[in-house]
């Protein structure tokens, strides 16, 4: 089998879990976090542990793509990695040493691991191997100007999002409490709309099937635990704002 194949094939082998995932998380949630299951233990990692390990293959996974490919002086190829490097630099060396009290089953972790393996993959070789060859012309297509848009706004959103979620916990506190203010206002979990939005500027940015297969996988986890979390804490907090909605502003 020829790798455009392969890629093809991985492609849509991403988009079918996604819809295996949006069906079975509307039933049980994933389990980690509030919705962690003991079944699920095999050994726990430390969470900072757990996220670093997770999250690794996609900087380096897409720096290999990169290193590979023949268009390492293409600007539009350079783009498209500080863009994936701005956003996973953050997300493996950063973003695991913030304060969280949780820990990580080992089942999720490798999952998780798997997963961003085929992303990295997917998306680094369409882009700067197996895909369209784009010039610097595509900086100015409606495309990519509003991908990019897309893409930092909603990283804006979910990382603002997830700091003012820390923050509602004192060191050495334990337990939920609800937050306020912000995009809260409108909805219980903006930091997951913040995700979906960013996840859908880079398909659109990169106009691919790549791109889109980690929107859909990210929907299909999301948009249910979204409305996990809007159920949990109305049941929890008799005094939760009713106006919230569960992810998106006055609909849902």
């Amino acid at each position: 089998m020829d790798e455009i194949l392969f890629h093809r094939y991985l492609i849509y082998s991403l988009f079918g879990l996604a819809g295996f995932v949006l069906v079975y998380s509307i039933f049980v949630p994933a389990p980690y976090g509030r919705y962690k299951r003991p079944w699920w233990s095999g050994p726990d990692l430390p969470s900072w542990l757990a996220w670093m390990l997770m999250e690794l293959p996609q900087p380096v996974g897409f720096c290999i793509c990169f290193a590979l490919a023949e268009q390492q002086a293409n600007l539009l190829a350079l783009a498209f990695l500080s863009i994936w490097m701005f956003h996973y630099s953050y997300r493996t060396f950063i973003y695991p040493f913030l304060p969280r009290a949780s820990s990580m089953a080992l089942a999720v972790v490798a999952m998780g691991f798997v997963l961003n393996c085929a992303f990295s993959y997917a998306n680094g070789r369409w882009l700067f191997s197996l895909g369209p060859s784009r010039d610097s012309s595509w900086f100015f297509d409606l495309r990519f100007i509003l991908g990019l848009i897309l893409f930092f706004s909603g990283w804006t959103l979910c990382t603002v999002s997830d700091a003012k979620l820390r923050r509602l916990r004192k060191s050495g506190e334990k337990g939920y409490q609800i937050p306020r203010g912000w995009a809260f206002r409108w909805v219980s979990s903006p930091n997951y709309l913040g995700e979906l939005i960013m996840w859908l500027g880079w398909s659109l940015a990169t106009w691919s099937l790549a791109g889109l297969a980690i929107a859909a996988i990210s929907a299909a986890n999301l948009i249910p635990r979204a409305w996990h979390n809007h159920r949990w804490y109305r049941e929890k907090f008799p005094d939760y704002p009713p106006e919230r909605k569960a992810l998106v502003p006055f609909v849902f």
